[in-house]
């Protein structure tokens, strides 16, 4: 079945000056073409917990991270949760395979805390760049980079300690490692809370402060 949401169109009462930011640096877009499509933007609050997406459903959007933090992950047989990325401030998400393809997710989306996204459809991508023929050229390049990041993202888990992908998730979200708790740093990277712990405490009598 096809995703549905529960869209709260805020605009103007919430301003969206990271996706302006962002479609101005990374999209290309000047100010004057932001204010042609500034009507199209819907805001969406997702309080901690909630869903944007659920396996079985049809992914038919993308979640840019206005205020806030999402995650994105599986389950496995158990049930245990395999996170694979958290999406913070000016981050995007989603299931692309479910939005490209039209099937059915096998993933989940939700809020790690009280959030504010921008729900970004086809029809919105159309009409961007119908006004800026160049955005989807760009938005195609931001693509090519999130798939460069996911070869070494698995790199990482299936030939890497403990202690590299650790290392590798501060430089990547330096902001998380107080956002959330430490299980969920500890699905990201593959590894047991109780392997986390030790790494952690290893670092540590190194004189390590992963907050500088």
């Amino acid at each position: 079945m096809y995703l549905t949401l529960n869209l709260i169109y805020l605009y103007p009462m919430i301003t969206v000056s990271n996706f302006k930011k962002h479609l101005i640096d990374k999209g290309g877009l000047t100010n004057e073409e932001f204010t042609q499509i500034e009507y199209l933007i819907k805001t969406k609050k997702v309080a901690k917990g909630q869903f944007l997406l659920k396996q079985g459903d049809i992914c038919s959007h993308f979640f840019f991270v206005e205020q806030g933090l999402l995650r994105f992950y599986a389950l496995n047989e158990e049930g245990k949760e395999n996170i694979l990325q958290f999406a913070t401030e000016t981050w995007l998400v989603s299931d692309r395979g479910s939005f490209f393809f039209k099937e059915p997710s096998t993933y989940y989306i939700d809020a790690a805390e009280n959030s504010i996204v921008v729900i970004i459809d086809e029809e919105f991508i159309d009409q961007v760049s119908r006004i800026n023929p160049d955005f989807r050229k760009r938005n195609e390049q931001l693509l090519h980079n999130h798939i460069r990041h996911l070869y070494k993202r698995v790199s990482l888990l299936l030939g890497a300690s403990a202690r590299v992908r650790y290392l590798d998730f501060i430089a990547m979200y330096p902001d998380v490692l107080l956002r959330v708790p430490q299980w969920m740093i500890a699905s990201y990277l593959g590894i047991t809370p109780e392997s986390l712990s030790r790494v952690r405490k290893a670092l540590a009598k190194e004189n390590f402060n992963p907050n500088n």
